[in-house]
């Protein structure tokens, strides 16, 4: 009796703990109840390997009668949504969504005045601004605000992953995890957006991408008030931007970064990885988004920008941006030093940092020359250690430049796109010598010397030029 008596005592799930709100474990996945009953359907629904109880309509298994009944509601007309013809298991699932439709927002925080459907992504919110954090991990006390946050930390103390993959025997230690992982096999993509039926693996990207068409932006930096749509953007943009630190540390060449992610790209330039393949052929990349231009460029698969104005056609978001704010003349940047305007604030910051900057922090370790800039002096040091990064895929040649390799594939293998003079049709490999070629037809010339009236087209023209004056 002594010993069954011991046995029960330590068995977490019979018992309650005086230290948490939800006394109640399940050993498995350890996930907390706030009552003893809600433990036994967990551990049927969860972790039974028996689902007796199959749909008519759809043949999805459950181990619980409740849970399938449940389910079949979904299956009637009886909470059905006019608009989309999806159907929900209650009149008040149903109502949480028709707002989406209609854009109702009843709820609103009363702290930041923004706005919510439901009153419980509200009370989520709020606690944004309170700090409240009521999931407590009972084995560290760590505190989260969210209870996924807390069911993600708890799989840090064990490494126990009980959910196996059937197509690829990965495993993982939540069940969601699973299910989201197995959409990679399936293809599944069961999110959709309403107002362009683009469709998502994860509610949260369905939820990110939403913002395209309601324009909120609702990460804020205090220090600049530019805002995101993430919060891993204001993140970013906050430690690239505001804080001068690089923390990150190459221990091959010593090249310092401000995050963890830029360090492990970088350490692909010494370890010759190239995760990327292109699955048309045999080519391989450093970087996604070299896959991404490879794949536009050579094989015609995504999507081409285009702007609206000269149907010039573009790869990236930011560089059609910069070229719309060409065509309106918009220019907000000033810079305080020298007349200058920029079309993006980032811009203005390398023109400030290369031009009117007299500092040059950055040494090269062989021959000790200065310079302003990581890149300028990643570039230097590939001289003295004849490291080509960039090689073709169609013959030997190799590369230190990424552009070098691009204007080679579009000249000896002609792979890639001309940039055509829309007034001349006249064909170019870089894009800055279209744009001085469109300022001859223009008749502008931009670069005025500083001793003299004279005007140039090109800043190195005129550089030339100005050694008239110093001889």
């Amino acid at each position: 009796m002594e010993a069954e008596s011991e046995s029960d005592s330590n068995d977490v799930t019979q018992r309650p703990h005086d230290d948490t709100t939800k006394p109640y474990l399940c050993t498995l996945c350890n996930k907390r109840f706030i009552t003893k009953g809600y433990l036994p359907k967990h551990i049927e629904l969860h972790h039974s390997e028996e689902k007796l109880y199959s749909c008519s309509q759809c043949e999805k298994r459950f181990s619980c009668l409740s849970y399938l009944k449940n389910h079949v509601v979904a299956h009637s007309d009886k909470y059905k949504c006019t608009e989309c013809g999806k159907c929900f298991r209650s009149n008040q699932t149903l109502t949480l969504h028709r707002r989406n439709h209609s854009g109702e927002k009843p709820f609103k925080c009363t702290v930041c005045s923004k706005q919510f459907t439901g009153s419980g992504d509200l009370a989520k919110h709020s606690r944004i601004h309170t700090g409240e954090k009521p999931f407590k991990c009972h084995i560290c006390d760590k505190k989260f605000n969210r209870s996924h946050h807390l069911q993600y930390h708890l799989t840090v103390h064990t490494e126990d992953k009980p959910y196996k993959c059937d197509v690829c025997s990965k495993t993982f230690s939540l069940s969601s995890y699973l299910k989201k992982h197995m959409r990679l096999h399936t293809g599944e993509k069961p999110y959709k957006c309403l107002m362009c039926d683009k469709t998502f693996k994860l509610s949260s990207s369905l939820t990110v991408h939403f913002r395209v068409h309601t324009g909120d932006r609702p990460f804020t930096c205090s220090i600049c008030n530019k805002s995101f749509t993430q919060s891993t953007h204001l993140r970013t943009h906050k430690r690239h931007v505001h804080i001068n630190q690089r923390p990150y540390h190459c221990s091959v060449c010593g090249k310092l970064f401000k995050s963890g992610y830029s360090l492990r790209v970088h350490v692909r330039i010494h370890t010759d990885a190239k995760p990327h393949s292109c699955r048309h052929c045999s080519g391989r990349f450093i970087h996604l988004n070299q896959l991404k231009t490879h794949l536009l460029k050579s094989h015609n698969e995504g999507n081409w920008l285009t702007c609206n104005i000269c149907q010039m056609k573009f790869v990236h978001k930011v560089t059609l941006r910069k070229h719309l704010s060409d065509h309106e003349g918009m220019k907000p940047y000033i810079c305080d030093e020298c007349p200058k305007r920029f079309s993006l604030s980032s811009t203005l910051l390398r023109h400030k940092h290369s031009v009117h900057s007299k500092q040059r922090p950055l040494e090269c370790p062989y021959c000790g020359k200065l310079f302003k800039k990581h890149r300028s002096l990643e570039y230097h040091t590939r001289i003295h250690t004849g490291v080509n990064l960039y090689s073709c895929s169609h013959c030997t040649d190799c590369f230190l430049h990424l552009y070098q390799l691009d204007v080679h594939l579009l000249r000896v293998h002609n792979e890639g796109s001309w940039l055509i003079c829309n007034i001349c049709h006249e064909k170019f490999a870089y894009k800055c010598a279209l744009r001085q070629h469109l300022l001859k037809h223009a008749d502008v010339k931009p670069y005025v010397c500083s001793e003299c009236p004279k005007r140039f087209y090109t800043a190195a023209v005129l550089k030339r030029h100005q050694r008239v004056h110093s001889d």
